[in-house]
């Protein structure tokens, strides 16, 4: 008797040792922690999902958080929104946990969104009508949306770019065109403002789209200012882009 005791504290050890006990599992919860949105400020959301690339919502998100040093200006919250409050893998591997679950959660008003490319922008992510339904619902009352690199493809597919012209990665321009035939995309540009949206080719070049948008709400000073902070040599008259309206 003695040894099958001494067998079963010693499983009983081991299975605690791996994470299991009689009064819980392995199951990790997850603790929502709401952010610090201060008041009078603009509000910018990034839209997140497993495969996101790490530059093309990091450099808008880089750009955008920085405003809350600057003085004289009205700065911008940032934050982090998903279909889910689990953590987000980018394509790259860096786990990211969402600040909102905008199929749960009751999001402040999103004065701008930041749609980064993820890996399934090109293919079952368009498939996706909830997440769709809520960039449209955020696009009625957002000052601006914008898009890196394929992100294009959800603004596209939710319909925002039906009356307005657009980019996208290079590359994928005529994937795009293929599967948009009706919208006007351009190429041979970083950047694509038309209206409220602004597109942008992507990668380490979704810093000048992000400036742009800065220079846009706060004048060349301060965007040279947020650029030089990132060691950036910004100057909007070198960066080839198209503004429509």
């Amino acid at each position: 008797m003695k040894v099958i005791n001494f067998y079963l504290i010693s499983i009983i050890f081991l299975l605690n040792g791996l994470g299991f006990s009689c009064a819980s599992s392995n199951y990790v919860k997850i603790e929502k922690i709401s952010p610090e949105l201060k008041p009078d400020r603009y509000n910018v959301a990034f839209l997140i999902m497993d495969g996101v690339y790490n530059t093309e919502l990091t450099a808008p998100f880089d750009i955008f958080q920085h405003t809350i040093f600057r003085d004289s200006i009205k700065p911008m919250n940032t934050f982090l929104v998903a279909n889910t409050l689990a953590p987000i893998k980018t394509f790259e591997g860096i786990r990211l946990l969402p600040d909102f679950n905008y199929l749960k959660d009751a999001i402040p008003k999103i004065d701008i969104l930041v749609v980064p490319s993820a890996e399934g922008h090109l293919d079952k992510d368009l498939e996706d009508k909830a997440m769709l339904h809520w960039i449209k619902s955020v696009d009625k009352e957002a000052m601006f949306i914008t898009s890196h690199c394929d992100g294009a493809f959800v603004l596209a597919k939710a319909g925002l770019f039906d009356h307005a012209v657009s980019t996208t990665f290079p590359s994928d321009v005529d994937v795009m065109r293929k599967m948009f035939p009706k919208l006007d995309i351009r190429e041979n540009v970083l950047f694509v403002h038309d209206g409220k949206y602004i597109s942008s080719a992507g990668g380490a070049k979704s810093f000048e789209a992000s400036l742009y948008l800065c220079e846009l709400l706060y004048g060349k000073a301060i965007a040279k200012r947020l650029a030089k902070g990132l060691v950036i040599d910004w100057n909007l008259s070198e960066v080839p882009h198209l503004i429509i309206k």
